[in-house]
């Protein structure tokens, strides 16, 4: 008989707390005003977003960066309006990362960890600037198109940033902690 493998208390916890600091690390930011519409931000919560989807797979992964992003959002009253946005957007994220991760072989190397940090922040930014344009600019400021890809231009410099710095400190953390929390029961796989 095959015994079905469930999601345990302890992986719970572990995606509370990488939902936590997600949502501290996107409180870790200096934000820029931009003069046509809204604000960008350099911050560290990709980095949580990456290791959650590395460390916890695709849905749960997903889940937990989705979750801690939203979290930010809401006590910050400048984004609260769209938290539901950066729920899914910060969701796909970490379920992008996560679905490379989790991958064919369930050995996790440095390369295929820099790959999933990669295949995430790729997928954001592309979710990101497409709900800078239509939404944000199209939609609510009533820009016009070419004011709206100018918005889209602004943030270009932050979001390729943060997409770095995760590429650089999620392989490197995500590396140092699976062992000890595979040892613990505490990987999804």
């Amino acid at each position: 008989m095959e015994k079905k493998r469930g999601i345990t208390t302890k992986q719970i916890n572990l995606a509370a707390m990488l939902a936590a600091l997600t949502a501290v690390g996107s409180a870790l930011r200096i934000t820029i005003p931009l003069d046509i519409a809204g604000t960008t931000s350099f911050h560290l919560g990709n980095i949580m977003c990456a290791l959650s989807g590395i460390l916890l797979g695709p849905w749960l992964g997903g889940l937990a960066a989705g979750l801690g992003s939203a979290l930010y959002d809401i006590m910050n009253p400048l984004y609260i309006s769209e938290c539901w946005i950066t729920f899914l957007t910060k969701g796909a994220y970490g379920a992008a990362a996560g679905l490379v991760a989790f991958r064919g072989s369930r050995e996790l190397t440095y390369k295929k960890a820099i790959l999933a940090t990669l295949a995430g922040a790729v997928t954001y930014a592309i979710l990101y600037l497409a709900k800078s344009y239509f939404y944000s600019g199209l939609l609510l400021k009533g820009l016009t198109p070419d004011a709206a890809l100018l918005t889209v231009i602004g943030k270009l410099p932050a979001t390729a940033f943060n997409a770095v710095v995760a590429l650089i400190f999620a392989p490197l953390l995500a590396m140092s902690t699976r062992a000890a929390l595979k040892k613990n029961g505490l990987s999804v796989n």
